[in-house]
């Protein structure tokens, strides 16, 4: 770079920042500031941007005071530089800012500020931080002085930025603090982003405090402004400001029902606001809904009444009758629904978001976990399919976007391009997506042997995948779910807070709220770091999990037979190498699980013989069935569990039988679990038929075409009678062993639909109506109902029309459909594994 600004000096912008971010990444900041002063500075035109990478140069080379200065120049011609005022407050101060480090993307970055750590390592006396405070405050002063009227925040929210600091340093403990935040509300309260604005301050506030904050800002809905549209505003966001602190996890349940019915009589009573909007424009008092379901469904998580979780989804809804464009109720939908049972309905709702380019990387967790575990295998093939193609397409066309970058000079998108390619080729949900269609496609082939093995031909035999999940493609393995936009009970795909029952009490809140509600503060960077970390965990286990599954599957269907026939010809039964990587792989799929092999084996015995219950084996249950399948393949080859000739109830097959009909009984008899939802066991009974159950009757199939002598057909005996076979009654036993776990999955199946749907409508409104001992559930929906009587000249005639057409019991009919179609779909895979077995039972 010398060597070519010596002779052909520079000319881009680009390139001179390229240059200054490979002087920043070598600790050059002398020679950086140098570069950037002399005659190359002039090549990016804009004097604020030259002096924002200066000041961030001075600071990083500890030169606070001149940093200081230029930082004060950025601010006086850009009042509202909110980054710019934390880069002068922190040179300012001193701080023991974390600065990252910039390449050529960026102009100016950001530090990031430890609350706990940044006053402690201040050197500066009590009389030197106060010095400099006060110089902070008459700067923000002037900045508010040159910009009185208008809409610049970050000069008043620099008060409370600085009343922040003081307090943290412990140099202030009066009510300054509360009053800055009050004096920010009272001018941009009505503004969207007020909440977003004050959230990370926040948790500073002590219960005292709060209680006195929330209890002023209440006070103003007393007198609202003049304008309907900035009352409506700032109620928002004190209800935002509600939401943020958490306050409808400690309140009382009566005061959250009425909080609800007074934000939808407000949504209501403004619909008039909106007439005369663009379907596509965000309606006035949108965020409301989005509120009130979120309340609804605390409401639901704290008394287990089914009839708020079903409001909370009639409020969604006819928020998109009004305007089908809102994603953020459709998100919420697709969680709800899920929920509920009605995945095809979360499927649909996912659809309408017409998710595409990088965000099917980003936002497909939404309901690809569902899907998964669900027995709608189209649609799930559908979702994979678009995201491999748009991946496969995407890395495939990389190289020509960098190269057109390259060739116009923009030095910044070539190293966009290429990080953004790294990042996506890396990707855990890319890598997961592959094992998932693979695992699919055998799923969907699994009453076929002959088709199961022609898919393993395209797989290497499942080698290929067990590569997938080697240790350097986990080393380098990134993470570009965006989990901002999950609902407040599903934070992660792994964490379901409405699985656990509520707790009473402020201690559990002050101790979980804010990760519970996924926020980002300052104050919780450690702790959401720490969550973000064990995360990625799980997702590196259950890669390694799937990536073992199809090479234990091949395996268990190509060498435990061999073991069966009674003259081996050749080596393979003793082929010491096959049975080592089984017995290895076995090994670390046990380790997976969280146990070692030996410890393993022995939990499965002794849930065999009573000495444990099933709930040992904790929430992965269909991995320890699994393990279960694959140890009894196993076995066929080197016999480790007790012979079947000894002791036929002891051998492995019946472990596997065993485990098999308990885990499915539990289920059935269970039929709803803590979420009181009828039907939210299902993903768990289709798992466990579609895989370990699966699984296990490929084995059979294998076991006994292996049993048949070559080229022979079978006696009309049956294959018992003609082998003698100890090894064949127990392939008969644990065939009739599926068979009538299979029959009462179907009963139980048939059971919940044997209800008409307007039964089933008439069911799901039940739970809305209102009754003695719940006073105020049914007053949401007698709220949406009153709405329709609105006129067309209050609302105009499109919110009029949808308001028309919507009602409560087409929203229950759509639940009763999704529910019966997805339960249909499940009978039909369980009649066509039982067609098999009949057929299997009718050979032997």
């Amino acid at each position: 770079m010398k060597k070519h600004i010596a002779s052909n000096s520079l000319h881009d912008p680009e390139a001179l920042i390229l240059y200054l971010s490979l002087l920043e990444q070598q600790e050059k900041f002398d020679a950086a500031v140098e570069v950037l002063s002399g005659d190359l500075g002039s090549l990016i035109g804009i004097q604020e941007d030259r002096l924002r990478i200066q000041g961030r140069l001075l600071a990083r080379a500890c030169n606070y005071s001149a940093a200081t200065e230029i930082f004060e120049r950025v601010l006086v011609s850009c009042p509202d530089d909110w980054e710019v005022f934390l880069c002068y407050l922190g040179c300012l101060l001193e701080d023991d800012l974390n600065w990252l480090k910039m390449d050529a993307t960026m102009q100016i970055c950001s530090p990031s500020f430890d609350d706990n750590g940044a006053c402690k390592a201040n050197h500066l006396s009590n009389d030197e931080f106060n010095s400099r405070i006060s110089s902070a405050v008459s700067l923000v002063q002037r900045l508010q002085t040159d910009c009185n009227g208008g809409f610049v925040r970050g000069a008043y929210l620099a008060n409370i930025e600085i009343e922040r600091r003081c307090r943290l340093c412990g140099t202030k403990h009066d009510d300054n603090f509360v009053e800055a935040l009050l004096t920010y509300f009272c001018r941009f309260g009505h503004l969207s982003c007020f909440a977003s604005d004050v959230e990370i301050f926040l948790h500073l506030l002590t219960l005292e405090e709060r209680d006195k904050f929330l209890e002023k800002l209440m006070k103003t809905l007393e007198t609202p402004p003049a304008s309907p549209l900035k009352a409506l505003d700032q109620a928002m966001s004190i209800f935002k400001v509600h939401e943020s602190l958490g306050v409808m996890f400690y309140l009382p349940l009566t005061d959250l029902e009425v909080t609800t019915k007074r934000m939808l009589q407000m949504y209501c009573k403004n619909l008039t606001l909106s007439k005369d909007l663009d379907p596509q424009e965000n309606m006035h008092g949108e965020e409301l809904l989005s509120m009130i379901s979120n309340i609804l469904v605390v409401l639901f998580w704290r008394t287990r009444i089914l009839g708020y979780l079903l409001e909370a989804i009639m409020v969604l809804e006819y928020g998109l009758t009004i305007r089908r464009y809102v994603w953020q109720y459709k998100i919420q939908l697709v969680h709800l629904y899920s929920l509920l049972g009605a995945l095809p309905l979360a499927y649909e709702w996912y659809c309408m978001l017409e998710v595409k380019n990088i965000l099917v990387e980003t936002i497909s967790h939404h309901i690809l976990p569902q899907m998964l575990n669900s027995p709608l295998w189209s649609e799930t093939g559908d979702l994979l399919s678009d995201y491999l193609k748009f991946m496969d397409d995407h890395l495939r066309e990389s190289a020509d976007l960098t190269c057109v970058a390259y060739r116009y000079r923009n030095y910044s998108k070539v190293i966009e391009f290429v990080q953004f390619k790294e990042r996506l080729e890396h990707s855990s949900r890319l890598l997961t997506a592959r094992l998932d269609m693979s695992i699919l496609q055998l799923k969907q082939k699994a009453n076929s042997l002959e088709e199961v093995e022609c898919i393993f031909e395209n797989l290497n035999c499942g080698s290929k995948l067990l590569e997938m999940s080697n240790e350097d493609k986990m080393k380098i393995l990134t993470f570009n779910e965006d989990f901002h936009a999950r609902p407040w009970w599903s934070p992660t795909p792994n964490i379901n807070y409405l699985a656990d029952h509520f707790e009473e009490g402020f201690p559990w809140l002050k101790e979980k709220l804010d990760l519970l509600l996924g926020r980002q503060l300052t104050m919780l960077y450690a702790k959401n770091k720490k969550k973000a970390v064990g995360e990625e965990g799980i997702v590196k286990k259950l890669i390694e999990r799937k990536s073992l599954l199809p090479r234990l599957i091949y395996l268990s269907i190509q060498i435990s037979p061999i073991s069966l026939k009674e003259n081996v010809g050749n080596g393979s039964l003793h082929d010491a190498d096959a049975i080592g990587e089984r017995k290895s792989l076995l090994e670390k799929y046990a380790r997976n699980i969280g146990l070692s092999f030996d410890d393993a084996m022995s939990m499965l015995l002794a849930i065999f013989k009573g000495q444990k219950p099933l709930k040992d084996l904790g929430p992965d249950v269909i991995s320890w069935l699994n393990f279960t399948v694959f140890v009894n393949a196993w076995n066929l080859c080197c016999h480790h569990l007790e012979s079947p000739r000894k002791d036929s109830s002891m051998n492995s097959w019946s472990v596997v039988d065993y485990m098999l009909r308990s885990c499915i009984s539990e289920q059935l008899t269970h039929p709803e679990t803590v979420l009181g939802v009828p039907g939210s066991n299902l993903p768990v009974l289709v798992q466990l038929v579609t895989e370990p159950l699966a699984w296990h009757i490929l084995v059979i199939q294998s076991c006994i075409r292996s049993m048949l002598p070559a080229g022979k057909k079978k006696k009309k005996t049956g294959l018992v009678d003609s082998l003698n076979s100890s090894y064949a009654h127990a392939v008969c036993d644990s065939v009739q062993c599926l068979i009538s776990v299979l029959q009462d999955i179907g009963k139980w199946v048939s059971n919940q639909i044997k209800k008409s749907e307007d039964q089933d409508v008439d069911s799901l409104l039940s739970h809305l109506q209102r009754s003695s001992s719940q006073e105020e559930l049914g007053s949401i929906l007698s709220i949406l109902e009153a709405s329709e009587s609105m006129s067309v000249s209050e609302v105009g005639e499109r919110i009029s029309a949808a308001l028309q057409s919507w009602s409560a019991a087409t929203v229950c009919r759509k639940i009763s459909a999704a529910r019966r179609s997805l339960l249909l779909q499940f009978l039909s895979i369980c009649e066509s594994k039982l067609k098999l077995l009949y057929s299997i039972n009718k050979s032997i």
